[in-house]
């Protein structure tokens, strides 16, 4: 998906609000959200119009099928339901993992069948996700609902639609039909337009610098050096946060702009001081999900420790695999899955023990633990192949050494001198490269570690939140930044959204358009 901001900004979403409140306030409601509707289709088919057809083609279906298995009697109800989420795990296995699945066939049976390469459809992974959760809750008698046009409207929302975050029906759409919501209000503009600023920032000024440093080292063969290993690493671990949590700021203000509120989709994961607890704070709605429609199905912890530790791994392999079509994203989720059983059995273990460390340091050394295990696991998710990730974190293990530019070098002075006594050598170049790497990084390590996040920052304004994270270690930000309808905050708001706007020097892609 290429997004064009200028046309987003100044076009598509002002003409859309403002149509939107014109039908509504007039009483035309249902055509309010023809128009919705419409607009969400057109914003969808911007990237490519031949999948209009099978986004309202899987809308139809499973809409027919939500109706069959809310009406159908108790021996009919489960067949319907399996045939829906046949159907769409069939859908998004054909388009995501058949190159992978003929690619894995060629290679073990060293066999020639060639392919056409399949183009991934835009959010076929959400909204895929989206509908059988539809499914399932419909089959649990929690859908009431079963109006063509409000079901459409729930999948193809537009500010939630390419990337999540996840919603559920009974969630969403309620609140188009809540009277205070068909008219528009200042302080849903002011909100809206300013968490929408706020992510856009994230993402223009932030994400996109980091990237400079990331596509150098990941995409390419040249060996690297321990210090050029991990400073790619950290800047893809935050160049991925901040572009992802800024598409879920991004999309939580437009739709405030509706009067809808949508569920936080991340709570600063890089403050989490274990692994069940960054799954707490990152991506929350995929989490609830891979939660409540896997990890229960399979069985969840009911049937005791051993069980649950083979759910958890399967919950977070399934998840690897759903986020793309490669062995790196199966080892990324099989790292993760072994990471939440490590996390579980300790835990276990300090209650059988009865101590409940709280010490600082002790929170200090959990912090350290598993952000370095969550950068880890980033490399394969972002390698392009499973030998390059190896390579890369192989590289940051040391097995290549560590070496600084002479530029750095020189004005180090006598230290040098101990560096190359602790295996740290000198090579070639200026080390502009690895500088403004290093200041990214900082900064971005800075504003994700040390600020509030949007929630935090809206929470007065942001009414009910719809699974809000619980208390947190280190949840309480340094710099507490609180959002007040104000003139001070709409010149920041202004700000923001500029300088978004004037560092976006060319069409800039979000990372998570590719899942």
């Amino acid at each position: 998906m290429l997004f064009n901001s200028f046309e987003f900004i100044f076009l598509f979403l002002p003409i859309t609000v403002l149509v939107y409140y014109a039908l509504a306030k007039r009483g035309a409601i249902e055509l309010a959200l023809i128009f919705l509707l419409a607009a969400s289709l057109y914003f969808y088919g911007y990237w490519n119009r031949v999948y209009l057809v099978l986004i309202v083609a899987s809308i139809i279906i499973n809409f027919f099928l939500g109706r069959k298995i809310g009406l159908a009697t108790n021996k009919r109800r489960k067949t319907w339901l399996v045939a829906g989420v046949v159907l769409n795990l069939g859908l998004l296995g054909y388009y995501k993992y058949f190159n992978f699945f003929i690619s894995n066939i060629n290679a073990v049976l060293d066999v020639g069948w060639n392919t056409e390469k399949i183009i991934l459809p835009l959010a076929i992974s959400f909204f895929t996700f989206q509908q059988i959760s539809y499914l399932v809750d419909a089959y649990n008698n929690k859908c009431k609902e079963y109006n063509f046009l409000h079901y459409s409207l729930f999948v193809c929302f537009f500010p939630q639609l390419i990337a999540g975050p996840i919603v559920h029906h009974k969630e969403m759409l309620p609140q188009f039909f809540q009277k205070e919501n068909l008219s528009p209000k200042l302080i849903n503009f002011a909100v809206g337009i300013s968490i929408f600023a706020l992510g856009f920032f994230k993402k223009t000024v932030i994400a996109d610098n980091l990237s400079v440093y990331v596509g150098p080292t990941f995409d390419t063969q040249i060996q690297v050096d321990l210090i050029q290993a991990w400073g790619a690493s950290l800047a893809y671990t935050f160049q991925l946060y901040f572009d992802f949590s800024g598409y879920s700021d991004m999309a939580i203000g437009c739709a405030r702009l509706f009067g809808i509120t949508l569920p936080v989709n991340f709570f600063s994961p890089y403050k989490s001081t274990s692994i069940v607890e960054f799954w707490r704070r990152w991506h929350i709605t995929l989490s609830r999900f891979l939660r409540d429609y896997l990890y229960i199905a399979l069985g969840g912890n009911k049937k005791g420790s051993f069980q649950r530790y083979r759910n958890l791994f399967l919950t977070m392999l399934l998840g690897g695999l759903w986020h793309g079509a490669g062995w790196t994203f199966v080892i990324w989720g099989m790292l993760h899955g072994i990471y939440l059983v490590i996390n579980h059995a300790w835990r276990w273990l300090l209650n059988m023990l009865k101590w409940a460390p709280t010490s600082r340091l002790y929170l200090s050394f959990s912090w350290l633990t598993t952000f370095i295990a969550v950068v880890f696991s980033w490399v394969y998710f972002r390698a392009p192949s499973l030998q390059r990730a190896n390579d890369i974190v192989l590289a940051m293990l040391g097995s290549n050494g560590a070496t600084i530019p002479s530029g750095i070098a020189y004005r180090l002075g006598e230290l040098r001198h101990t560096l190359a006594e602790v295996g740290v050598n000198v090579g070639q170049g200026s080390g502009s490269l690895l500088m403004g790497n290093t200041i990214w990084v900082l900064i971005a390590a800075a504003i994700a570690l040390l600020l509030p996040n949007a929630a935090q920052m809206f929470d007065r304004q942001n009414g009910v939140l719809f699974e809000k994270p619980g208390a947190f270690s280190m949840q309480n930000p340094v710099l507490n930044i609180i959002w007040q309808p104000s003139l001070k905050w709409s010149v920041g708001t202004a700000c923001l959204l500029a300088a978004g706007i004037l560092t976006l020097g060319q069409i800039s892609e979000f990372l998570y358009f590719q899942f």
